[in-house]
Formats: C-alpha cells, sequence, structure tokens
C-alpha cells in the first residue's frame, strides 16, 4: 500500500506524528508537504494528494488541517475520491468498510495524536465489504460520470 500524506499549517505537527506511524508500521508514502511557521491554504495540499489518489499513483491518502474540514471538502472535489473526516476509531472502521474511502481527513485541534494514530491503524486496517455497500458506491461512481 501507497500513502501520500500532507497538511496545512494547522496540521504540521499532527502530520509528523503520523509520518512516524508510518514509518513505525514500515508502510510506502510520501509527504506532499505543509509545515509549520506560516499560513498556507488547504487547497494547495488536498488537491495534489487526491489527484494522485484518484490516477492510481497512491493507494490512499490522509489530510490534516486545524479540524479536517477544508481538506476533505477540498479533497472530495476530485472525481474518484471518497475522503472522510474522521475524529473516532468506529467511524474509522466504518468508513473504509462500508464507503471504501480512499482518503482520510483529520483536525489537529480537534484529536490528538493518540487518538489520530489509532485512527490510523483501524483505517489502514479495514478492507471495504462490498455486497450491499458496493451498490451505494456504484451509484456515486455513476453521478461523478454524469456531472461536469
Amino acid at each position: 500500500m501507497k500513502i501520500a500524506i500532507a497538511s496545512d499549517h494547522g496540521g504540521a505537527n499532527l502530520k509528523q506524528e503520523i509520518v512516524k506511524l508510518l514509518n513505525t508500521l514500515e508502510l510506502s508514502y510520501e509527504d506532499l508537504g505543509g509545515a509549520c511557521g506560516h499560513s498556507v491554504d488547504y487547497p494547495d495540499y488536498a488537491l495534489p494528494v487526491a489527484e494522485k489518489v484518484a490516477n492510481g499513483e497512491f493507494d490512499r491518502g490522509i489530510l490534516i488541517c486545524g479540524t479536517g474540514i477544508g481538506m476533505s471538502i477540498a479533497a472530495n472535489k476530485v472525481k474518484g475520491i471518497r475522503c472522510a473526516l474522521v475524529h473516532d476509531v468506529f467511524s474509522a472502521k466504518a468508513t473504509r468498510q462500508h464507503n471504501d474511502t480512499n482518503m482520510l481527513a483529520m483536525g489537529e485541534r480537534v484529536i490528538g495524536p493518540g487518538l489520530a494514530e489509532e485512527i490510523v491503524r483501524a483505517w489502514l486496517g479495514e478492507d471495504f465489504e462490498g455486497g450491499r455497500h458496493s451498490n451505494r458506491i456504484n451509484k456515486i461512481t455513476d453521478y461523478e460520470k454524469k456531472s461536469l
């Protein structure tokens, strides 16, 4: 599994903690930017990660900003992306099992590093269940094909 990760200024510290986790788990990843210091615009980081996941360069993406909201909104504008904003372990598991999410967004100002690590572990460890959930995902994909 190859993972792309990025943050804006509001998520830079938590991103570093998640990068440490990815190293510990010996997962292949690329840090596509975002650092502390000065204010940046979250779409400048969310959109390139989402595009790289959508075109298959990466299997999954992780985005972090202050709340996770802006990152998730931006990422979900890219066709083929199903980015979930998650701040609890149950939702992290469910969004993989039921929604086949390929991107995860979190907020550094909402959760701490310990919980964020649990969320990432849970999200990376779950598979899509398919079955009745496939029909739902197919409806989203079909809609994307019809729209702009």
